[in-house]
């Protein structure tokens, strides 16, 4: 029996690499050939990055009328070496149409523009399948349904030189505020990181909801803005992705606004780019108190009903710093990203903290590639973690109390041609869950994308 096991755990582990190696397979195929046009220059300067470059001059003369028009597509593979029920693999994959409409050229309405984005979802979770108990994904672009959605359809117009802007229509909060590159696989360091922390009010890419945001230029390096978005819970229910995801509609169930604020300083030490972004929100919905009922006494004790509170809240702070190189975005640049929500709605986490560099044109010839390595930290509520305690003190349980769970990962990013990358990484997961009994888990990934 034990040859047998260990003769079954070998193929599994061979099935897993045989997956990765395919998907990086697929993804090479798709590049290598149509990519010599580009990479001779045939395109011109602009549509070179991408893969099917300018379509005979086509996709230039759209541009020149006011249309543009895109093409992404995004694959994540994973397997977990350690942690978890079972070690598994899997595959989950995003693709993205896009299109911007200048209005400015099209119809000749100053500084106006129109942009539509439809988002494909597909594939299934490590996470899940694994049973890895982590408080974030392992695979970013997994989740929010693996269906079609109406990711941006948005009207955007700029007045004074662009110091002033507005922005409305069905769009992802994420997009606007706290919004951060999507470099690494684990979502404790991807995107909008208030969305990862508090997801049932802040709703970030893909999902859009109806919404507006006005930019104001304080100076040459700051800016304010401020937006209000609807709150509506149906909008990241997977029953409605699959039925009315695609349309523009607005369906009943809203619970509130969603208000944020944001201060953005963007200065240039030594000539080098950096980002410090200071935002907090403020949700009008109703919420449930986590740890007291209607007589404020912890419901681990009592069992009654919860304590309803009238609003939700948090704050966050993005920094992002280049600190060498010479051109934009080469060399290192560093960042942190901290959010805190309120802990009387948090059921779940809330607070993450992510830090990390990441350094593109690591080598000579590779100019294009990107090292990363980020360190990050996934709080649970303590107010839930109070809940655990009180009840194993009164039933004599021993429930396991949640705290943190860290995180860190390594990628490198190889990008053979512009419009493609080849990125494997490395992901490790301490007390998953925020459980310090849980086994750690190890997960090694493979991210591929395609610019069209």
């Amino acid at each position: 029996m034990k040859h047998s096991s260990t003769v079954t755990r070998t193929e599994s582990r061979k099935g897993r690499v045989l997956l990765c190696v395919r998907v990086g397979a697929c993804a090479v195929a798709l590049h290598v050939a149509p990519g010599a046009n580009a990479a001779d220059g045939e395109a011109p300067q602009g549509f070179a990055s991408s893969l099917t470059g300018d379509w005979g001059g086509q996709r230039t003369r759209l541009f020149e009328r006011g249309v543009g028009l895109t093409l992404g597509y995004v694959s994540e593979a994973a397997t977990n070496t350690r942690g978890g029920s079972d070690e598994k693999a899997r595959y989950t994959d995003q693709w993205s149409f896009g299109t911007k409409l200048d209005l400015q050229k099209l119809l000749g309405f100053d500084h106006a523009a129109v942009e539509l984005m439809v988002t494909d979802r597909n594939g299934r979770n490590l996470g899940d399948d694994a049973a890895l108990n982590t408080l974030q994904g392992v695979q970013e672009v997994y989740g929010r349904g693996q269906t079609w959605r109406l990711t941006r359809l948005s009207y955007r117009q700029s007045w004074l030189d662009g110091a002033v802007d507005l922005k409305l229509g069905r769009l992802p909060v994420g997009d606007d505020f706290a919004a951060f590159p999507c470099d690494f696989q684990n979502l404790t360091f991807c995107g909008s990181q208030p969305g990862n922390v508090r997801g049932e009010l802040w709703y970030s890419y893909p999902v859009s909801q109806w919404g507006a945001r006005v930019k104001v230029a304080l100076g040459a390096e700051t800016t304010v803005q401020l937006g209000v978005y609807q709150v509506n819970p149906r909008y990241i229910d997977d029953r409605f992705a699959h039925h009315q995801g695609l349309y523009p509609n607005n369906p009943s169930g809203t619970t509130g606004a969603l208000i944020p604020i944001e201060f953005d300083w963007k200065p240039k030490p030594g000539g080098l780019p950096g980002s410090y972004k200071v935002g907090a929100w403020h949700d009008t919905s109703n919420a449930n108190d986590v740890f007291l009922d209607t007589s404020h006494q912890p419901i681990a004790l009592t069992g009654g009903a919860p304590l309803r509170r009238n609003s939700r809240g948090g704050v966050y702070l993005n920094f992002l710093q280049q600190v060498s190189g010479r051109d934009k975005g080469s060399g290192a640049s560093v960042f942190l990203n901290i959010t805190q929500s309120d802990r009387a709605t948090a059921a779940s986490m809330d607070r993450q903290i992510a830090l990390g560099v990441t350094y593109k044109g690591p080598f000579d010839g590779r100019h294009g590639d990107t090292i990363g390595f980020a360190l990050g930290s996934n709080h649970v509520n303590g107010r839930i973690a109070d809940n655990v305690r009180l009840g194993n003190d009164r039933t004599g349980g021993a429930r396991a109390v949640p705290g943190s769970e860290s995180v860190c990962e390594l990628f490198y990013a190889w990008v053979p041609r512009p419009f493609f990358s080849l990125q494997p990484n490395l992901q490790y997961v301490r007390h998953p869950g925020g459980v310090s009994s849980s086994t750690a888990v190890v997960v090694i990934g493979l991210r591929s994308s395609v610019d069209f």
